[in-house]
């Protein structure tokens, strides 16, 4: 009798150490979480913060940090709700591959025609080339006049009247750059194809079917229970009230709200097979190509990259007041979504990335070997297309004789060298193209966008 009462006992006590130790590494990741967002957020450099860190099902962080509400000394609840800026892409993506599934629309179209009036100077321009940034249209948000226009109400043909009459930034698939403008046309099209306001359409296909209930099209003026309030960073380094800007404007490209839960919601099942079909899936996070076929590190409203030498699938976003990063990394069905109510130095993206090396421990050593070449071969200035018109490309060496590259007027920063023959800036890829025994052009992917720059004499 007392043999067989120890059995379960014995059976119990084998099971107590894993709970354990899944509670003891769940404390510890929180902990780790909360200590990366408080060196984040001390010394004022933001209002507030919303962390979601999600590994397959399990929810290992789910937090509001900081305030909501600065006026009001407002905590940030569990479930605020933030402006998602260019996070808003991929759901803009996957509503135009659910219509092409629906067969209202097909990727090789062309612009015109659903905006048969847009000015295509005689240019072929496909859906294709607006969802990975390389039709060459010029970019609204990098122009003067749309400072003037982001605080008016006006019909949405103001503002395609206004960068459907600048020159084209490079023909179409020569290059890629960041391209809001792309973006804007895509909500007409979805509009123009399905018979519905692009709100609507989101609000239907996409937010229902993913579970995200707290999530809608942004307001400037509606009352929305838990939103947080956007604060920009002034001149003395001190916290504003954000800039007011027109949800007319950022539409398609940038005006969704949400909070990190549904992110998460929308990660599941966007990544999880329950939106799109698997070709349509595939077309979405297959990188965009140019006329040359080179391949990009952006897709279709999200970038796909390798990070922590892993793969991630991710995006982030900014917009007046607000910063945003979503992360997906597929072989570790880990999810990252952080949120910061403030337009300041605080880097949503660089926060996710450290929560995700805590997580899934130190990335390997990148393929670094040692340059032999000649320096003075690569040394001079460059010049190209780049976002926000045309850019400066300056390679130099340092005291040490190691090159360095600086763009526009930025800092030099030096020039990593990979073992096939590339070098790298940060998270800018660059290739020299060699002619006559010295660079002759730069080629620079920078993640989001590809350009080449040529010597200047």
């Amino acid at each position: 009798m007392r043999r067989c009462a120890v059995l379960p006992l014995l059976l119990l006590a084998a099971l107590v150490p894993p709970l354990a130790g899944q509670t003891r590494d769940r404390a510890r990741i929180a902990a780790a979480v909360d200590s990366i967002v408080a060196d984040a957020l001390k010394d004022g450099r933001a209002a507030g913060m919303s962390v979601a860190l999600v590994r397959g099902r399990d929810t290992l962080v789910m937090k509001g940090y900081g305030f909501a509400d600065l006026e009001f000394a407002v905590a940030t609840p569990p479930a605020a709700i933030y402006e998602i800026g260019s996070v808003t892409k991929q759901f803009t993506a996957a509503a135009v591959l659910l219509l092409q599934e629906q067969g209202k629309l097909s990727l090789e179209h062309e612009l015109t025609r659903y905006l048969p009036d847009y000015p295509t100077q005689g240019r072929r321009l496909t859906i294709r080339r607006l969802l990975d940034h390389t039709s060459g249209i010029k970019g609204y948000t990098e122009m003067p006049e749309f400072g003037e226009l982001m605080v008016r109400k006006l019909p949405r043909d103001t503002l395609t009247k206004l960068f459907a009459a600048r020159p084209f930034e490079f023909e179409p698939g020569e290059g890629a750059i960041y391209n809001n403008s792309a973006y804007f046309l895509l909500g007409l099209i979805i509009e123009m194809a399905s018979g519905t306001k692009y709100e609507d359409f989101i609000q239907t296909h996409l937010f229902e079917r993913s579970g995200m209930k707290d999530s809608r099209y942004c307001s400037e003026r509606a009352v929305i229970k838990n939103r947080a309030h956007g604060y920009d960073m002034g001149p003395d380094r001190r916290l504003v009230r954000a800039a007011y800007l027109d949800h007319t404007w950022p539409y398609a490209a940038g005006s969704l709200c949400s909070t990190v839960g549904d992110l998460i919601a929308w990660n599941h099942a966007l990544h999880g097979g329950r939106l799109l079909s698997s070709a349509s899936y595939e077309e979405l996070i297959t990188p965009g190509k140019l006329n040359d076929g080179t391949v990009l590190r952006y897709a279709k409203g999200l970038g796909v990259d390798s990070l922590l030498g892993r793969r991630a699938i991710a995006h982030g976003g900014g917009i007046n007041g607000f910063l945003s990063d979503l992360k997906y990394f597929p072989d570790d069905s880990l999810h990252v979504a952080v949120l910061v109510n403030t337009a300041g130095p605080v880097s949503p993206s660089a926060i996710a990335t450290a929560i995700a090396r805590y997580v899934l421990g130190p990335a390997p050593d990148p393929a670094i070997t040692a340059f032999t070449g000649n320096a003075d071969e690569y040394v001079g200035a460059f010049r190209g297309p780049a976002r926000g018109g045309e850019a400066t490309v300056t390679i130099a060496k340092d005291s040490t004789g190691a090159l360095t590259w600086k763009f526009r007027n930025g800092q030099p920063t030096r020039l990593l060298h990979f073992r096939d023959g590339r070098f790298g800036a940060g998270n800018t890829r660059i290739t020299f193209v060699r002619e006559n025994g010295r660079a002759a052009r730069v080629r620079a992917d920078f993640g989001a966008g590809f350009s080449t720059f040529t010597r200047v004499p």
